[in-house]
C-alpha cells in the first residue's frame, strides 16, 4: 500500500506523543515531520513553555526533522495564523505531496473544527487519530504503553500549582480532583514528554523554578541534564 506522508503538530507534550505513536501504527501513513510554534524571545514552546533545547533533544529523539513556526511574545490571532501558514509552505516545499497535518486533539470539537477551517483555507487537511477516545482509558493506556511525562504548566484555576512539577503517572490521576480531566483536555495542565515508545531513548529532565505567570499559570522550568 501506497503511504502518504503527514506532518504532526508537536507540542511537546503526551498528546502529540501519543498521536505519533497512533499514526506508525498505521499502513496508511507516513509520519515526515513535526512543526511546532516556538515563541521568539522566550525561545520556548507556545503555551507548553519548553525550553527549545528540549525541543530539539525530542525531535532527536523520535528520529524526525522539526518544522519551526515562530511567533512573537504577545501574538495575536493574525500573526499566529501567518506564522503557521509560513511553516505549512516551508514543510510541503521539503516534502512536495505533503498535505496533511494531525493533530493531538481529544474531544474539543470547536477547536478541531476551527483547525480544519484554517487548513482548509490553506489547501491542508487535518488528521486527528486521538479524537473520541475515553480521556481516562487514554490516559492509562499512555502510562502503561511507557509514556512518561512531567506536567510543565497548570492552570490555577482549574488544578492546584502543586500539580506543577509533578510526573504523568498512576499517583497522579489517582490524585486529580473531580472533574479534572485526566489528559488535561480542558487546559487543566500540559506536558513534556521525556520517554516512550515514540522515542528512541528517553530525555533526562530536572525541574528547576515554579513560577506563576499571568496570575493564573503555574510553570516548572524544565531542563536537559547533560
Amino acid at each position: 500500500m501506497q503511504r502518504d506522508p503527514i506532518l504532526l503538530s508537536w507540542s511537546g507534550g503526551k498528546d502529540a506523543a501519543w498521536t505519533l505513536h497512533a499514526l506508525r501504527q498505521r499502513a496508511d501513513v507516513d509520519v515526515v515531520g513535526l512543526l511546532t510554534t516556538v515563541t521568539d524571545g522566550f525561545d520556548r514552546i507556545a503555551m507548553h513553555g519548553i525550553r527549545r533545547d528540549i525541543l530539539l533533544a525530542q525531535a532527536a529523539a523520535t528520529g524526525l526533522p522539526l518544522v519551526e513556526a515562530r511567533i512573537p511574545q504577545q501574538c495575536d490571532n493574525a500573526r499566529y495564523e501567518a506564522a503557521f501558514a509560513a511553516a505549512l509552505a516551508q514543510a510541503r516545499s521539503r516534502w512536495p505531496g505533503l498535505r496533511t497535518i494531525a493533530f493531538g486533539d481529544l474531544f474539543l470539537e470547536d477547536v478541531r473544527q476551527w483547525r480544519a477551517a484554517l487548513c482548509a483555507r490553506l489547501d491542508w487537511r487535518i488528521d486527528t487519530p486521538l479524537f473520541g477516545a475515553d480521556t481516562a482509558t487514554l490516559a492509562r493506556d499512555m502510562i502503561a504503553g511507557g509514556l512518561r511525562a512531567t506536567l510543565c504548566c497548570v492552570d490555577t484555576t482549574q488544578l492546584p500549582g502543586e500539580f506543577s512539577g509533578r510526573e504523568f503517572d498512576a499517583a497522579l490521576l489517582a490524585d486529580l480532583p473531580t472533574g479534572v480531566d485526566p489528559c488535561g483536555e480542558r487546559g487543566e495542565f500540559h506536558t513534556c514528554v521525556h520517554a516512550g515508545p515514540m522515542f528512541r531513548h528517553p530525555l533526562a529532565l530536572r525541574c528547576g523554578e515554579r513560577m506563576l505567570r499571568e496570575t493564573r499559570f503555574a510553570y516548572t522550568d524544565l531542563a536537559l541534564v547533560v
